[in-house]
């Protein structure tokens, strides 16, 4: 699934119970990350749940795995990896994540300490993405 096809399919939901009920089967099949992987270096701060986000560069293109232990956040997580993944870091920096978001609805309909934790884990990705950056160009 890629970007276009997640904002196809969000739209096509009725209301907010179906939009919930889409973004949690999300989770149940994106947002898996091996149990060796639920490390304190791949945690995300400022989530009520627990939430890992593991990144890493192949090829030149930004992958993604992770995995809360709640089941909205867990397809919040999915909602993240299926809209930056296969980037290459400048372009996923250049992304207005917030604004897709918005596009969903998002904001409005999350709790404001979901709304936190959402950005917490944006803000994680981010931070990794750009620490891969002189590494990847050889500084």
């Amino acid at each position: 699934m890629n970007r276009e096809q997640l904002i196809k399919n969000f739209d096509r939901c009725v209301d907010w119970e179906d939009k919930y009920l889409y973004i949690i089967s999300l989770g149940e099949k994106y947002a898996q990350l091996p149990t060796e992987q639920k490390t304190e270096a791949n945690a995300i701060y400022g989530c009520q749940s627990q939430v890992w986000i593991h990144v890493h560069i192949v090829d030149g293109k930004v992958h993604l795995s992770g995995s809360s232990d709640a089941a909205i956040v867990k397809g919040l997580v999915a909602l993240v990896i299926i809209i930056l993944k296969g980037l290459t870091p400048d372009t996923l920096l250049e992304t207005d994540i917030k604004s897709i978001f918005t596009r969903l609805g998002l904001q409005q309909q999350l709790t404001p300490t979901r709304n936190q934790g959402l950005e917490s884990m944006v803000k994680r990705v981010y931070q990794k993405v750009e620490q891969s950056l002189p590494v990847m160009k050889g500084h």
